[in-house]
């Protein structure tokens, strides 16, 4: 029996939030949809895609909504989804899921009591480049594992040109921003491809180019419990955009380009395209997230990023910035 959607709501006014948005009213055109400014104020200027504009979760609570998806800054995603899961609605949380480890153990003891789907918005596992990467490498097409780089950069003045960077959450720390939580994604995909990932090495810089009050280049060694070395490098400064990643291992060497949704297989005798979709929609992982959480609700099969992950991202998180030399 599938989930009927006919109310569902957004928390959240900015980017992120209007992407979601417009999908959920894609998917569920006939479903009304509530929207929700992460402080609770009601704006001014209209909302796009949304027929109601609540002041509080309260609201969304007594309105019986089927489905919510929380995209405030992250500090305040304990404070708006723990009432959620508490009423029993199936609440869809972005990245990362808390700032801090005592929030995410929080909405960890409610998902516990009130047994109410709750997943993480870490979409780049609905990559299509992904999926076929994990495959490989469950497959063990490269051998034994030796090494794993991880590198995204992208300028942060160039992420929302309308907005002064230095406003958005990216760059402020009390709203959760900084590389280690914006660019979480790496850290999550690495945890989900290598499985734990244990610290050994972190430097954390802030450069003056930005004069960010949190980092803005991370570099970070870790060891997988099978003894591969893998080094992740985050920031906010290179000026063409740059996600890839490259695994070394006993048979060849995978690389895989995520911008071009790529991946690249070279041994001694070759290098071969093992996939290549560069044109495909990206707006498609956002889809696909919503419609396995739905798929989850309805307990159906599904692959949604579970809470335990999340949790696991964030205490690596901590014990980064706990340990790492800074700059």
């Amino acid at each position: 029996m599938s989930y009927i959607i006919k109310k569902v709501a957004v928390i959240g006014l900015g980017n992120i939030a209007t992407r979601h948005r417009r999908n959920l009213k894609a998917l569920y055109p006939n479903a009304e949809l509530l929207a929700m400014s992460a402080s609770g104020r009601i704006p001014s200027e209209a909302v796009s895609d949304c027929d109601a504009i609540v002041s509080n979760v309260n609201e969304l609570i007594q309105a019986q909504v089927k489905l919510v998806i929380v995209a405030s800054p992250a500090p305040f995603h304990m404070q708006h989804a723990l009432p959620l899961i508490e009423a029993g609605i199936p609440t869809l949380i972005e990245k990362p899921v808390t700032t801090t480890i005592d929030d995410a153990r929080a909405i960890q003891k409610a998902i516990e009591q009130y047994g109410v789907p709750v997943a993480i918005g870490y979409c780049l596992r609905y990559l299509p480049s992904a999926l076929k990467l994990k495959a490989l490498l469950e497959e063990n097409k490269i051998g034994t594992l030796y090494n794993a780089h991880i590198e995204i950069g992208q300028y942060l003045p160039d992420w929302r040109p309308t907005k002064d960077y230095r406003d958005c959450v990216s760059a402020n720390k009390n709203l959760g921003g900084g590389a280690l939580f914006e660019l979480s994604h790496e850290l999550d995909y690495t945890q989900w491809l290598l499985g734990p990932l244990n610290l050994q090495h972190a430097l954390l810089r802030s450069s003056k180019e930005l004069s960010l009050d949190v980092e803005d280049i991370a570099d970070i060694t870790v060891l997988t419990d099978t003894g591969a070395v893998a080094t992740i490098h985050l920031d906010f400064l290179q000026r063409k955009a740059h996600r890839k990643c490259s695994f070394v291992g006993s048979e060849g060497r995978i690389d895989w380009d995520l911008i071009r949704n790529q991946i690249m297989f070279t041994t001694e005798e070759e290098t071969v395209e093992l996939y290549s979709e560069p044109e495909w929609d990206k707006n498609q992982m956002y889809i696909s997230m919503i419609e396995d959480f739905v798929q989850m609700i309805g307990q159906h099969q599904h692959t949604c990023i579970k809470l335990d992950d999340a949790v696991n991202t964030v205490c690596l998180i901590d014990e980064i910035k706990q340990k790492a030399h800074k700059l």
